[in-house]
């Protein structure tokens, strides 16, 4: 996986490993990440599975606890059968906007 890190987050885009060897390496390296907001970049996997993205489901939500973001990029998805605690998005641009509106709300205390 190639990881690319700003000041402000993490860009990890997988290299050519299935999503679920992806989800065992981020939860091998998960002290790696730790207070960082994190984009997982999918967008080059084609015909993702619902079941593949809710592997994600717990990192999103333990993210979330502890005060930062986790954004998917996965195109070709409906966000309607996912649940609300995911952030699912097809473009790099969509993902840098929900890292900024998941700023704006911890700042107002959401």
């Amino acid at each position: 996986m190639i990881v690319s890190k700003t000041k402000t987050y993490t860009h990890i885009k997988p290299t050519k490993i299935s999503v679920a060897q992806l989800f065992t390496a981020l939860k091998e390296r998960h002290k790696e990440f730790k207070g960082q907001h994190l984009i997982i970049d999918l967008s080059d996997k084609i015909n993702i599975e619902i079941k593949e993205i809710l592997l994600f489901l717990k990192l999103s939500v333990q993210y979330r606890k502890n005060g930062t973001s986790f954004v998917l990029i996965c195109k070709g998805t409906s966000i309607d059968d996912l649940p609300d605690e995911l952030n699912v998005v097809p473009t790099f641009n969509e993902a840098l906007d929900i890292l900024e509106m998941d700023a704006i709300e911890r700042d107002l205390g959401f």
